[in-house]
């Protein structure tokens, strides 16, 4: 016996609450992912698992994947003001590395 479908009334009522947002960026730079993750903190890169390595900036509170092409994908945030500071952070961290 079929279920009978219920339509949804015109105006529903509903609240929603930003928890994630992804966001990419791209640092124009070839990245030596294995030497990153070597050097510095946080970072953790096993290229038979996945392409990227995976840096976390607990203080932000966000999970960055850099790529060797330098693209990166930002997750964990909950506004843009938080993705910027995680990706300035993350290019920080990196100018350290590379200098």
């Amino acid at each position: 016996m079929a279920k009978k479908k219920q339509k949804l009334k015109k105006r529903v009522n509903f609240s929603f609450k930003v928890e994630n947002i992804v966001a990419s960026a791209n640092l124009n730079v070839e990245l030596d992912l294995f030497s990153i993750a070597m050097e510095v903190d946080n970072v953790e890169y096993e290229p038979e698992q996945f392409p990227g390595a995976i840096m976390r900036l607990k203080e932000i509170g966000t999970t960055l994947l850099l790529f060797k092409n330098g693209k990166v994908i930002c997750s964990g945030a909950k506004n843009e003001k938080q993705i910027a500071k995680s990706i300035r952070r993350a290019v920080e961290i990196l100018q350290d590395y590379m200098q």
